[in-house]
This record gives structure tokens, C-alpha cells and sequence, in this order.
């Protein structure tokens, strides 16, 4: 090892043969921080991890399947009620609708009182004694 340290410094190589401007020129060598992949990483993996990547693969996608329709069924529940909710709104709307009509027309309609009064808005004579 320490004569190949030698010939490198006796070629002037840093540490990729050549001399830089990191001030590589005195033989100093990096030994940590290499980029880039290390050759025969693909050869570690065999058939058993492949096939294990593919199934937790395959398990991931039915699982996001799953969960995809669940947040389906949440939200045509959702839409379900606010249109069970707008449809209760119109009905409302056409009886005040009427209402209004028959008033203009000088009519009492059938049920205002009864509103009226669950509201308080028609009160009750009371008789105070003096």
C-alpha cells in the first residue's frame, strides 16, 4: 500500500490521477465522500428480493385501490346529503313562496300562525290589572 502511495505521488496524481486546484499536489487523498454508484450493486440483489419488492409493489397498489375508494364513497355520501339538504331548502322556499302570494292577495295562508307563534313573533294578549 505505501509504495502505491508512493508512485502516485511520484506521477503527481491526486485522487483521480490528476492534479486540481483543491490543492491535491502534495498526494493528499480523500478517502470518504465518493459520488456515484458502486459497481456491482445490482449483482447483490437476487431473484428473493426482486420478488419481495414486487409484492410489497403490489400489496402498496391495492391498498391505495382500497383507500381511493373509500374516499369515493365518503364524498357521493357527502354530495348525497347536500342535495337531500338543497331539495328540503326548495321545498321551503315554494311554501314561503306561496305564503307571500296568498298575503298579497289579502288571504291568511294555511300554517302561518302556527309558524308565527313557534317563533314568537304574535303575541298573546295578557290582561294586566291595573
Amino acid at each position: 500500500m505505501e509504495s502505491l502511495r508512493n508512485l502516485e505521488e511520484s506521477l503527481g496524481g491526486g485522487v483521480y490521477g490528476s492534479v486540481g486546484a483543491s490543492g491535491a499536489e502534495g498526494g493528499e487523498r480523500r478517502e470518504g465522500g465518493k459520488r456515484g454508484r458502486r459497481p456491482g450493486r445490482k449483482a447483490q440483489l437476487d431473484k428473493q428480493d426482486m420478488k419481495a419488492k414486487l409484492e410489497r409493489s403490489r400489496q402498496s397498489a391495492r391498498e391505495c385501490r382500497a383507500r381511493k375508494k373509500l374516499r369515493y364513497q365518503y364524498l357521493e355520501e357527502l354530495v348525497a346529503d347536500r342535495e337531500r339538504s338543497v331539495l328540503a331548502l326548495r321545498k321551503e322556499l315554494d311554501k314561503y313562496y306561496k305564503w307571500n302570494m296568498e298575503l298579497d292577495q289579502g288571504r291568511m295562508p294555511e300554517g302561518l300562525e302556527a309558524v308565527l307563534q313557534e317563533i314568537g313573533a304574535v303575541k298573546q294578549e295578557e290582561t294586566k290589572p291595573f
